[in-house]
């Protein structure tokens, strides 16, 4: 499958949102400039996640953005999203490969292990994510890692993620170090007009 370039606004849903009100929220992030939206929500049950899932697979797929279930494999998979993020303790790039074929698109936190990077590239990750960068309210307890990072892994050829404490004035020093896409939840979904400022992270690109 021919994927366009990953470069862009990363925009993650956050916990509080649902139903309605999240579907409004994705639809003016993507109709605006995000490239890949991910769906992510540890604490709904499972009815829930599932309806989320897929309203925002066909809000997605109208907007032309990619569709990105954070964790879980299996949701991933039941409402046929682009691909998954998988984080160290989520059985790793190769096992989602495994589970959703060779067109996904699978994501892999590093946190601020370049070590972390490189095994996700070995194990077929199509980007890498970086983070916290800043201190960020949605994972108050995640250590910080350095921008450096960016540099660091360029030899890998994949698109490397910055997340964690990003805001639109912070947003310019990280693609200038190298980050590919921006994930952003707080400053996309909390502000008063979510197009606007999609539209804005957009531009930097």
């Amino acid at each position: 499958m021919t994927r366009k370039p990953l470069r862009g606004l990363y925009a993650v849903t956050p916990e509080a949102l649902s139903g309605a009100a999240l579907y409004r929220a994705a639809e003016a992030a993507c109709g605006n400039g995000a490239v890949v939206l991910q769906y992510r929500n540890k604490s709904a049950d499972a009815a829930r996640r599932r309806a989320d899932a897929d309203a925002l697979r066909a809000i997605t797929t109208v907007c032309g953005a990619l569709f990105v279930i954070n964790d879980d494999i299996e949701l991933a998979k039941a409402c046929g999203a682009d691909g998954v993020h998988v984080g160290r303790d989520d059985g790793g790039p190769a096992l989602a490969r495994k589970a959703l074929g060779s067109d996904a698109l699978i994501g892999v936190s590093c946190y601020d292990d370049p070590a972390l990077a490189r095994a996700a590239a070995r194990d077929g990750a199509d980007y890498v994510a970086f983070g916290s960068m800043y201190a960020s309210s949605t994972k108050p307890a995640a250590p910080p890692a350095s921008i450096g990072r960016f540099a660091e892994v360029a030899d890998l050829g994949l698109p490397r993620c910055a997340i964690g404490g990003i805001t639109l004035a912070r947003a310019p020093e990280l693609i200038a170090a190298g980050a590919d896409l921006l994930a952003v939840v707080s400053d996309l979904f909390d502000a008063p007009d979510i197009a606007a400022r999609a539209r804005a992270y957009a531009k930097l690109f």
